[in-house]
């Protein structure tokens, strides 16, 4: 099908965004949602979605970017004005999860659209901080392990995508899960079990 001209135009911008909207709340009810039904959600025909889309596979990689955005922002706050460098992980964590969690069926679908890879692209600014991070934990103690920064903070970033996984299959609560990541990855750089739940759990208050 060829795609329809939408232009920039600020009515186009607006019916785009109104599109990307609703496709994500019909994806996160429905992961097999078609383009049909956002279409009939979002109120317009089907011609109109993939004028903006050409895909399926387009839309879902448009809300990786954004949602890949949203967590960008949280990273970089939840380390803002942290004390210590565990501190900042964990606040990291904390402030990732709140968005994650928004976008956990989003990340599972788009491992099959958008590739692992795509998306691991997508996350090369979030985990550059989180290795600069935890290279400065490393070098001064903060954080023991027999990995180097970099495959560390490759590690972090599969841990977090397991945990979603383990909570759309039910696995682990939802309400628990961003408090729980924070302790695992904290304890996988070598913070005492009993201080990372400490410092989890006083970011949480």
């Amino acid at each position: 099908m060829t795609p329809m001209t939408t232009g920039h135009s600020p009515r186009a911008e607006a019916n785009r965004r109104h599109i990307l909207d609703v496709a994500l709340t019909e994806l996160l009810r429905d992961p097999d949602a078609s383009m049909d039904q956002i279409a009939r959600a979002a109120g317009v025909v089907r011609r109109t979605v993939y004028g903006h889309f050409p895909s399926r596979e387009a839309l879902i990689g448009t809300l990786v970017d954004g949602a890949v955005e949203a967590v960008a922002a949280a990273h970089a706050a939840g380390r803002e004005g942290a004390e210590d460098l565990a501190q900042a992980v964990a606040g990291s964590v904390l402030a990732v999860w709140e968005v994650a969690d928004r976008y956990r069926i989003l990340v599972a679908l788009a491992q099959r659209s958008v590739t692992v890879q795509g998306i691991r692209e997508r996350l090369a600014p979030v985990r550059e901080a989180c290795t600069e991070l935890l290279r400065r934990g490393l070098d001064t103690g903060v954080f023991v392990s027999p990995l180097p920064a970099p495959a560390l903070a490759y590690v972090h970033e599969q841990m977090m995508f397991a945990v979603m996984e383990a909570v759309n299959d039910g696995l682990v609560d939802a309400e628990e899960a961003g408090r729980s990541t924070a302790v695992t990855v904290l304890t996988a750089a070598g913070v005492p079990a009993s201080l990372a739940t400490a410092l989890v759990a006083k970011l949480s208050d």
